[in-house]
């Protein structure tokens, strides 16, 4: 399974979170799109209607594990996928913003 360290993520990488509702309102990534695992077969289309045609798609959870069986699924369906390696918890320790939707700061929960 491809991943990809936090520290290498570029500010304009396309970054899918799959965390639940709960996680997802706590804090955030700016810009990701979230559809949670629990949803993701059903609400597929919505991630193919967002990513960038040609471009690879960062899968993000808590700290990797959810975000590494999505990024297969991904795989299987052609789509250039990668996990990020330990998740929001490394991406809010390296000092990346975490925002909530009102845009205020969070946290990962």
């Amino acid at each position: 399974m491809p991943t990809v360290e936090v520290t290498d993520l570029k500010d304009d990488d396309f970054l899918l979170d799959v965390r639940e509702d709960e996680e997802w309102e706590a804090g955030h990534a700016a810009g990701a799109l979230h559809i949670p695992m629990s949803e993701f077969v059903a609400r597929y289309g919505e991630l193919t209607e967002a990513a960038p045609q040609d471009g690879r798609v960062h899968v993000i959870c808590r700290s990797g594990g959810r975000s590494a069986q999505v990024a297969m699924y991904l795989g299987q369906q052609g789509v250039d996928a990668v996990n990020v390696a330990g998740g929001m918890q490394v991406w809010e320790a390296t000092g990346r913003p975490v925002v909530t939707d009102a845009g205020a700061p969070g946290v990962v929960v």
